[in-house]
């Protein structure tokens, strides 16, 4: 499992993208349990940024007790979730580029119906795995 791209997909799920240190173990505790596609997929999505660095990149900060995404945090993660059918619509040129997180964005709004979406379906997921724990 790559740390660092589980810890983007859970602060990502959670409102304002804010999740005090307590919410991450737990959660970081049900994927890490959760089995081998967890694992492959948190593996393929780093190799796509294969110099993630959460902190030193400004990803993710810390502040009050817990961790919060940021947006250049939020980007590459859609940059790393992107099929490779919607990464080939950039031009040659593009991807020739180093990467970029403010180019890899989609117009806000797509980002924000795409974001309730899985907000929605994690939350859910949360509801049923704290079902079964308890």
């Amino acid at each position: 499992m790559n740390f660092q791209v589980t810890v983007l997909k859970i602060l990502v799920s959670y409102p304002d993208g804010f999740a005090v240190m307590a919410d991450l173990k737990r959660d970081m505790a049900i994927l890490a349990t959760s089995g081998r596609d967890w694992a492959e997929r948190t593996k393929r999505l780093a190799a796509r940024v294969p110099e993630l660095d959460i902190f030193s990149q400004g990803l993710v900060e810390r502040l009050n007790g817990g961790w919060r995404i940021t947006e250049k945090g939020r980007a590459v993660l859609e940059f790393m979730e992107a099929k490779p059918g919607e990464m080939r619509t950039e031009s040659a040129a593009a991807a020739a580029e180093p990467f970029d997180t403010a180019s890899a964005s989609p117009p806000l709004a797509a980002r924000r119906s795409v974001r309730s979406q899985r907000l929605q379906s994690r939350r859910a997921a949360r509801v049923r795995a704290r079902a079964k724990a308890s």
